[in-house]
C-alpha cells in the first residue's frame, strides 16, 4: 500500500507542476524556449521533491496519523522541493526564474497533493472500517483505563487497530470481553503468538519500573509502543514535552480566553455572518415565501435558549414544523432517539413538507446569524441549550458555558443527531478545554461537508 501512495503522490506532484504551467500560461505567458527551460528545471529538481517526502515523513504513517500532521508534513516536502529548484536555478545560472512561476508551482503542487492525500486518508479509513489494513495490538494492563481504551478502538474501526488482548499480572480471564493473554513478563511470547507489531500501555496499571524495562526492550525488538496516560479530553497540540534530570514532563499549555484572542474570535464571527446572511439572501427569502404557502402560521419561530454564562437569549430560526409542535412533544417521547435531556427523532411527524428540505439543507439555521452578529452567539461554539436542558445538567456540563454557543460546532459535525448524549456532552467539553481560533476555522469547514453531503439535519 505504501507503494501505491508513492505512486499516487508522484501523480499528484505532476498535476500540480502541469497545473502551473497551465496557470502561467493563462496569467503571464512567456516563451516557448523558457517553457522548455522551466521544464528541465523541474525534471531536474524532482529529486529535491523525493527529498522532501522522505525527510518530512510522508510514508510514516504514525508521523501522519492527525490530518494537522499530514498536512504540515506535506507543505514542509513541497517547501524543500521548491527550495531544491530554486538554489538550482541559481547554480545553473536560470536568468528567467520567474517569482510568479514559483509561487504557482509551489500553491498547485501542494495543492494537489493535499487533495490527494485527503482522499487517501479517506480510502484508508474505508478499509480499515471493513477489517483491511488492520494492525494488531496488545493493551498491557488490566484496569479501567486500560479497559476504557479497547472500548475506543472498538468504537473507532477507522483507526485500523485490532485488540487481540490484554497483558497483565492480574489473574488470566477477560476484560470488556476480550481475553487476558498472559502475564507481564510472557509479553515476548504473546506478541509472537498473536502476531502483533505493537503495544499500548495503560500507565496507571504499570509500574515505572516495568514500564522503562518494557519499552526499552521492545522497541529494540522492533515493536511499536505508545504510552497512554490519564489525560483525557486535552487537544494534543496543547502538550509539550519536558525533560527533568532523566524524567519526562509534559508541559499543558493554556488557552487563551481574553484580550486579543477574543477580539480576533469576534472579527471571525462578525465578518463571516455578515458574508453569509449577504450571499444567502436570495435562499433566505425564497424559503420564507415558501413556508408561507406550505403551511399556515409565522414564518420564524423564536425560542428562547441559554447563552454564555447563564444568560438567556431569544434565538429565532425559519419555522420548519407545525406550529403547536411543542405542545406536542410530550406525545411523542417514548419515540425519543437519544439519552439524555435531548429530544431527536428522525421522522418526526411535526416538521412540515418544506421544513424537512430547510432542515436537510440546514438553511433554517440562517436566521441565527443575526444573533451572531448581536452577539448572543458564536459562529462556532456549543450547542444552544433550552432552559429546561440546563436544569438537568451537572457542575460539569455547566462548564460548556463559559462560551457562548455557536451556530455550528464539534458536536454538529460528529454526528449531530446520530450521536449520544455522552457524545454531545465529550466534544461540547472538548471544545469548551481546548478553544482556538484555528479550531473554529476546521470546525466551520467540516460544516460546509456535512451540509453538502446532506446530513444537516438536527
Amino acid at each position: 500500500m505504501k507503494r501505491r501512495l508513492m505512486v499516487a503522490d508522484a501523480v499528484a506532484v505532476v498535476s500540480g507542476l502541469a497545473f502551473a504551467f497551465i496557470a502561467q500560461r493563462i496569467v503571464r505567458p512567456v516563451p516557448s524556449f523558457i517553457v522548455t527551460d522551466q521544464a528541465t528545471l523541474v525534471i531536474a529538481s524532482l529529486p529535491g521533491f523525493v527529498v522532501g517526502a522522505l525527510v518530512s515523513r510522508l510514508y510514516l504513517a504514525r508521523a501522519n496519523e492527525r490530518h494537522a500532521e499530514e498536512t504540515a508534513n506535506v507543505v514542509r516536502a513541497v517547501a524543500i522541493g521548491v527550495g531544491w529548484m530554486v538554489v538550482l536555478a541559481f547554480a545553473l545560472q536560470f536568468k528567467d526564474l520567474s517569482r510568479l512561476w514559483v509561487f504557482l508551482v509551489a500553491v498547485s503542487t501542494a495543492g494537489t497533493l493535499l487533495a490527494e492525500r485527503y482522499c487517501a486518508r479517506r480510502v484508508f479509513e474505508r478499509m480499515r472500517a471493513s477489517g483491511r489494513m488492520t494492525r494488531r495490538i496488545v493493551i498491557v494492563g488490566t484496569d479501567s483505563h486500560a479497559v476504557a481504551m479497547l472500548h475506543t478502538y472498538q468504537r473507532n474501526p477507522e483507526l485500523g487497530y485490532e485488540v487481540v488482548g490484554f497483558v497483565g499480572n492480574d489473574d488470566i480471564g477477560t476484560r470488556g470481553g476480550v481475553d487476558v493473554l498472559g502475564r507481564l513478563d510472557q509479553l515476548s511470547r504473546v506478541l509472537a503468538e498473536q502476531d502483533a507489531v505493537g503495544v499500548v500501555v495503560s500507565l496507571a496499571s504499570v509500574s515505572q519500573e516495568d514500564v522503562n524495562l518494557l519499552t526499552r526492550r521492545l522497541t529494540d525488538a522492533g515493536y511499536h509502543v505508545a504510552l497512554s496516560s490519564a489525560l483525557n479530553d486535552i487537544d494534543v497540540t496543547r502538550l509539550r514535552p519536558q525533560s527533568l534530570d532523566g524524567r519526562t514532563l509534559i508541559y499543558v499549555e493554556p488557552v487563551m480566553r481574553h484580550g486579543m484572542h477574543v477580539l480576533a474570535k469576534r472579527v471571525f464571527d462578525v465578518a463571516q455572518a455578515s458574508l453569509i446572511i449577504l450571499i444567502t439572501a436570495p435562499v433566505l427569502l425564497a424559503s420564507m415565501i415558501a413556508i408561507k404557502i406550505d403551511s399556515r402560521g409565522p414564518v420564524l419561530f423564536r425560542q428562547v435558549r441559554v447563552g454564555r454564562n447563564g444568560r438567556h437569549f431569544t434565538m429565532v430560526k425559519l419555522r420548519t414544523m407545525v406550529v403547536d409542535a411543542e405542545h406536542r412533544q410530550a406525545e411523542l417521547l417514548e419515540h425519543n432517539e437519544v439519552d439524555g435531556p435531548l429530544f431527536k427523532m428522525s421522522n418526526d411527524p411535526r416538521v412540515t413538507r418544506v421544513g424537512r428540505w430547510l432542515r436537510k439543507l440546514s438553511i433554517d439555521e440562517l436566521p441565527q446569524l443575526v444573533s451572531v452578529i448581536r452577539g448572543d452567539m458564536s459562529m462556532v461554539g456549543p450547542r444552544p441549550a433550552l432552559p429546561h436542558e440546563v436544569e438537568q445538567w451537572d457542575d460539569v456540563l455547566r462548564e460548556r458555558l463559559r462560551v457562548p454557543p455557536g451556530l455550528t460546532g464539534l458536536w454538529q459535525v460528529s454526528g449531530r443527531s446520530n450521536s449520544s448524549f455522552e457524545d454531545y456532552r465529550r466534544l461540547d467539553l472538548y471544545y469548551v478545554d481546548n478553544w482556538s481560533l484555528l479550531h473554529d476555522v476546521r470546525i466551520c469547514a467540516r460544516t460546509v461537508g456535512v451540509i453538502l453531503s446532506g446530513r444537516g439535519a438536527a
